[in-house]
């Protein structure tokens, strides 16, 4: 055999001549006639780490992959949440209004005073009903992107009864993201305020100076906790950790990723509120439209304000609950996605679903063995 003397050593021998190697690959088959195959997909997602297209193809096939247990949840949802703050912050307002009008002349301010305390503190109710609805909700999505990703389908009940086990650390923490905001903004507002009050050309300039670079510094600090804290959910209910604990770590998980989880959640948000439009937009033109053809003299102009308000109300809720849910689930995906590229959290998956492929009992493969020193999952 005649060799090339310029041809470099090769260490590795040389197979017979018609003889198959088959290539290294890291999803290389175990049938050597097979070749390369791709990461299992058991269930929602492939087993790998997430793409962009992945990611939100997977936001929305959970809707139709178990839409009972995900569509089903948010519409009852948002359908309490709307009727119950219609229903008390409209049944207060109708009282309130009534007794400012029957009050005597000389209690009218006192009687207007308190008429609006009272209906600022009846808002009080829907928002706390609120906060504790969207825990239960992200909750409810966690566990089925969880579960989905492993090819697992849940029932309804069964993840509003694993939801309700962390609903209340959820809340807690949706509660301190909440007060959060509002401090902020209360900050900007009162100091905008007092700006105003000092009155001149140098007050109004500073108030609007203020108004203006605040709210981009306010929305610019909001962005970046929001983002360093996204996996706060998904590992207050798939790690089971607290408040303190699930925030470190998310801060842990989206280090050197900042961007790029920043980027995900901003376009899935922009894709979901243009979708909304597409969907409320058109139903509402039309309605307006046919307002206008079939009571042009604005003669039954308050039953049309009450069937525009029903007729919005009804637009809403379903719409909000396809939003809802396919945010919650991007959340819950970028949680994943971090996971695999950070600690490998696709292999411990496909060990999880081979075991069980064969009878084996194996634990949940989400949890993270606690830090004996620290006493806070080891990330």
């Amino acid at each position: 055999m005649v060799t090339d003397p310029w041809q470099a050593p090769d260490s590795s021998p040389t197979p017979p001549y018609g003889e198959f190697v088959a290539p290294t690959s890291p999803y290389q088959s175990a049938d050597p006639g097979q070749g390369w195959s791709p990461p299992p997909k058991p269930g929602l997602i492939p087993l790998r780490p997430i793409g962009f297209g992945t990611l939100l193809a997977g936001s929305f096939q959970v809707l139709r992959r178990n839409p009972k247990a995900t569509f089903g949840s948010s519409l009852i949802i948002q359908a309490v949440i709307v009727i119950v703050t219609v229903v008390v912050v409209g049944l207060v307002t109708l009282w309130a209004l009534d007794r400012i009008d029957s009050a005597p002349l000389a209690q009218k301010e006192a009687v207007t005073a308190g008429s609006v305390l009272i209906g600022v503190l009846s808002a009080i109710i829907p928002i706390a009903l609120s906060l504790i609805a969207s825990a239960l909700l992200q909750a409810i999505i966690v566990l089925e992107v969880a579960r989905a990703t492993l090819g697992e389908k849940l029932r309804l009940g069964t993840l509003w009864s694993r939801a309700a086990t962390r609903l209340w650390p959820l809340t807690l923490w949706t509660l301190i993201l909440t007060v959060a905001l509002l401090v902020g903004v209360a900050i900007i507002g009162g100091i905008v305020a007092l700006l105003v009050g000092v009155g001149g050309v140098a007050g109004i300039v500073g108030a609007v100076l203020v108004g203006a670079f605040g709210g981009l510094l306010l929305a610019a600090a909001s962005a970046f906790l929001y983002t360093k804290t996204s996996a706060v959910p998904s590992l207050i209910v798939l790690e089971k950790l607290g408040v303190r604990a699930a925030v470190l770590r998310s801060w842990s998980l989206t280090r050197g990723y900042f961007w790029r989880t920043l980027g995900i959640l901003l376009l899935v948000a922009l894709i979901v509120q243009v979708i909304s439009q597409i969907a409320s937009v058109p139903v509402s033109v039309l309605f307006g439209v046919g307002t206008v053809l079939f009571d042009p003299t604005g003669m039954f102009s308050d039953q049309t304000s009450i069937l525009s308000v029903v007729v919005s109300v009804i637009i809403a809720i379903p719409v909000a609950a396809v939003a809802a849910v396919v945010q919650s689930a991007a959340v819950a995906l970028v949680y994943l996605d971090l996971r695999m590229r950070k600690e490998g959290l696709d292999l411990e998956l496909a060990r999880y679903v081979e075991s069980v492929a064969q009878g084996g009992n194996v634990p949940d493969p989400y949890l993270v063995p606690v830090s004996s020193t620290s006493g806070f999952a080891a990330a």
